[in-house]
């Protein structure tokens, strides 16, 4: 008989276990934030968190979308979702040394293969992916143009420092209890974890893997003549899906094999679009519409041809990973797939392996007396590793069959294979009268269509009288001033410059388009903000060209040059927010929108379009100002596209270069260690520099010499701080570059922020003339354009050259920030909505009430 302490310890042990079995399941999930991901992501948090509680959500920027844009998309879902209460982390900005050594904060900018010191880097795996249209990263950072014309805008939002990095948000949450983890994307978020913290992995209850192609082939549409097996989330990071399929974590794997068999149908289709009764069935609805719109249009897919439709990729993951969780992790019965265990492993590099492999392809063991990370001599991870798209190793002659395997999720035997349970099929409906002939596609649409869990609202009922409103300025009676069109890469620097031009006046210059190139220092999909700073400043009059996202001459695959960028602290993902600040900007009804052949006339002009349209606007005689501050690359294009284009260029302004006539003056291109001598401008496309540079246009250079020289924190701001009154525009700069300021003196990543305030030079220069009282110049110039990373894009002074510049050496200091202060400063031309805040507050009200105040 047992004793009343011992019942008591039973009782307690059986209410403990009853606890835990009650307790809900907590869920992290990793995400590269396309399209599929949404839907996935929203379809789990459309659970009852009793039974399913998402703790936090990190995101995997080396794929699909990139950090800055994929971060503010996802605060904006959460918003909606009313869940502000999930961590979101992005990359981090730490690194790897070259001893293997992990730092604490480094995230999935890029793979592990090529991780170091800096986010800067090549893209070996990342070039399959277009960055322009055509259902490239530009249509999945703005979700072809649905995301800003659809959801809310919370409080959250990227912030350079504040940002929870990926590995703090994991480590924080499995420290916290058991969770389950879902990756919707490449896998390099966790292996760094399980890498860096191994003492967690006994916290990783399991890991739920979209991803991979056991015994059907890859979909790597854009890339499968190197690499027929591969999967895109398994090729983004290989070595890094190794690392976490081999870490010892349970691991459940929905491949190609299991989400080939759940295509998206025309029924699915026509039922999903009868049944949106949330907010969340409406977006993920748009979204698909506008997925299979770029399909029907022939674009690029996911899938292994353009023809084979879209799938129900990461959203079938998350359905496989619910009904396990809820029925059985393994050998119960899942609701909506047929699993089965299998042995299988992750192959990273290609045979030969060992000494005789080293080629320069493998930075593991390449030039290393001690492989990285410890790894084996010899070993399966030290022959060639595919170094891009159409790597020459890869491509095998006469054959439209590759011979790399990097990604392959291959089966195996021996000490090599692990085993995985793997999803094999999609179950069918059990329904048989149901248009739905899938399990999934219903629980999917039931799900989401739940009024338990719903959003609470979009962008146009979230304010009771919310309305889209274009401004456009009457200028009737106002005489224009010289045509000019502004080119910008969109750093920090063009901002304040677009600004500082759409306040001069316009009897000065009529500022008649912008054009934006996508190879500087900013991701092709912040044209948005562009939009941005025009509606506020009323100007949605004016047109906006969407310009290239590679260098002249390379295809539209790959990031020749841009690699200089980085994509973490100072690079792309700060770029791409404006540094946190562009979403205090008003939002304007003009947004970025995909191809569509039902509504050609949403097209996003190219800056041809826009060249040819402010052609036509010219009068007799009138000529056209052009003010470049970024790569060269949508001038030169224009100038080969029209080859009359000159006859009607009065002049251009270009910001950049770096003069080396009077000594060893450096440059700036500091990730590339070996370029001394090179400006950013010209070294991210040196062939379109030539092509403009060496040409018979009238130039001006407004070298990084003379950019230097007013590249002053403190004098831009005590001159912006002198002014007895401000405009919301003089505010918003003062605030930006006082941000820029803080983080250089913060933190060694932002070093480079001055180099911005430079820029501004250009657009000053270009409307003021001889009252900044310039000194200028002639000399004869040559630009180094040989495909040459350690010359190309220096600017050679050179007696014999035909080419003669115009060169700005100096200026007075005192009357350039006087007169940038004093203009942004003054009322005429000031912001019609001077933020996002003074939006809301008109969206809060009626009209007249608002306006009476």
């Amino acid at each position: 008989m047992m004793s009343a302490r011992a019942v008591a310890v039973a009782v307690l042990m059986f209410l403990a276990a009853a606890a835990a079995a009650a307790a809900p399941r907590r869920i992290l999930v990793d995400t590269d934030m396309d399209t599929d991901d949404l839907f996935a992501l929203l379809y789990i948090l459309k659970h009852n968190r009793s039974e399913f509680d998402v703790k936090a959500i990190t995101i995997n920027a080396n794929e699909w979308s990139d950090a800055g844009h994929a971060v503010n998309h996802l605060y904006d879902i959460l918003f909606m979702m009313g869940r502000d209460d999930i961590p979101v982390g992005v990359g981090g900005d730490g690194g790897i040394s070259d001893s293997g050594d992990i730092h604490p904060n480094v995230g999935g900018y890029l793979p592990l293969i090529d991780q170091g010191m800096s986010t800067a880097g090549g893209c070996r795996y990342r070039q399959a992916i277009p960055a322009g249209r055509g259902g490239g990263r530009l249509d999945i950072d703005t979700n072809s143009g649905l995301r800003k014309g659809f959801l809310p805008q919370g409080s959250r939002g990227y912030r350079p420092l504040r940002q929870p990095t990926a590995q703090r948000v994991m480590e924080e949450t499995l420290t916290a209890g058991p969770t389950t983890v879902l990756l919707l994307g490449a896998h390099t978020n966790l292996a760094l974890l399980l890498m860096s913290r191994p003492h967690l992995r006994r916290h990783v209850e399991r890991v739920y893997v979209s991803g991979g192609a056991v015994r059907v082939p890859g979909n790597l549409f854009t890339a499968a003549d190197a690499n027929p097996v591969a999967e895109f989330n398994f090729f983004g990071d290989p070595f890094a899906a190794y690392t976490v399929l081999h870490s010892g974590v349970p691991v459940t794997m929905v491949p190609l094999d299991a989400t080939n068999t759940i295509p998206v149908t025309e029924e699915f289709y026509a039922e999903f679009q009868r049944r949106q009764s949330t907010y969340e069935a409406q977006y993920c609805f748009l979204s698909l519409d506008e997925a299979l719109a770029r399909l029907r249009r022939g674009s690029s897919s996911h899938s292994n041809t353009a023809s084979t439709g879209y799938y129900m990729w990461d959203s079938f993951a998350a359905g496989v990973a619910i009904s396990s969780m809820r029925h059985g992790e393994t050998g119960g019965d899942n609701e909506f797939a047929e699993l089965e265990y299998m042995n299988i492993t992750v192959v990273t590099s290609n045979r030969p392996y060992g000494v005789g492999a080293h080629d320069g392809s493998n930075p593991f063991f390449d030039g290393r007396a001690t492989p990285k990370f410890g790894l084996k001599k010899g070993g399966v991870h030290s022959g060639h590793v595919q170094t891009g798209i159409r790597d020459a190793f890869c491509l095998v002659p006469g054959s439209n069959r590759g011979r790399c395997e990097d990604g392959y999720t291959k089966q195996a035997s021996g000490p090599e294979a692990v085993r995985v349970y793997v999803a094999t099929s999609a179950k069918p409906n059990t329904d048989k009268s149901s248009s739905l002939d899938r399990e999934f596609f219903k629980s999917f649409l039931e799900v989401l269509n739940l009024p338990e869990n719903t959003g609470r609202f979009n962008i146009s009922t979230q304010f009771p009288y919310y309305t889209e409103v274009l401004y456009k300025p009457n200028f009737r009676n106002v005489s224009r001033g010289k045509p000019v069109i502004f080119d910008m890469d969109m750093s920090p620097g063009d901002f304040i410059s677009l600004i500082y031009l759409l306040k001069v006046p316009r009897q000065e210059i009529d500022l008649k388009a912008v054009l934006v190139s996508g190879n500087g220092w900013a991701n092709i999909a912040s044209i948005d903000i562009v939009y941005d700073v025009l509606h506020m400043m009323g100007r949605d009059d004016i047109p906006v060209g969407l310009g290239d996202t590679t260098a002249l001459g390379h295809p539209t695959l790959g990031c020749k040059n841009s690699y200089a960028i980085p994509h973490g602290s100072g690079g792309f993902v700060d770029s791409d927010t404006l540094y946190g600040w562009a979403r205090s900007l008003p939002r304007s009804p003009r947004r970025y929108m995909s191809e569509n052949l039902d509504h050609p006339e949403r097209r996003q002009p190219h800056p041809y379009d826009v060249w040819q349209s402010v052609r036509k606007q010219l009068r007799p005689g009138e000529k056209i100002t052009f003010l470049t501050s970024g790569p060269l690359t949508n001038l030169a294009n224009i100038s080969l596209s029209d080859m009359d284009a000159s006859s009607v260029i009065e002049r251009v302004y270009v910001v950049g270069g770096n003069i080396r006539d009077r000594g060893n003056e450096k440059g700036n291109v500091f990730t590339v260690p070996s370029n001394r001598y090179a400006e950013l401008n010209m070294f991210l496309d040196p062939l379109a520099a030539k092509k403009v540079l060496e040409s018979s246009l009238n130039i001006t250079l407004i070298p990084l010499n003379v950019q230097r020289k007013v590249a002053s924190f403190e004098g831009v701001l005590a001159a912006l701080e002198q002014p007895t009154q401000h405009t919301p525009e003089s505010r918003f700069v003062h605030g930006l570059i006082s941000q820029l300021q803080e983080l250089q003196r913060k933190q060694k990543e932002y070093h480079h922020m001055d180099i911005f305030l430079g820029e501004v030079l250009g657009a000053v220069y270009m409307v003021q003339g001889s009252d900044l009282e310039p000194s200028v110049k002639v000399k004869p110039v040559s630009i180094v354009a040989n495909n040459t990373e350690s010359t190309d894009g220096q600017i050679l002074v050179r007696r014999k050259s035909a080419n003669l510049l115009k060169i700005l050496y100096n200026l007075n200091y005192g009357v350039y920030y006087n007169h940038l202060a004093n203009s942004l400063a003054n009322s005429k031309q000031s912001a019609i909505v001077g933020s996002f805040d003074e939006q809301k507050a008109i969206w809060s009200r009626p009209q007249k009430q608002f306006m009476a105040t």
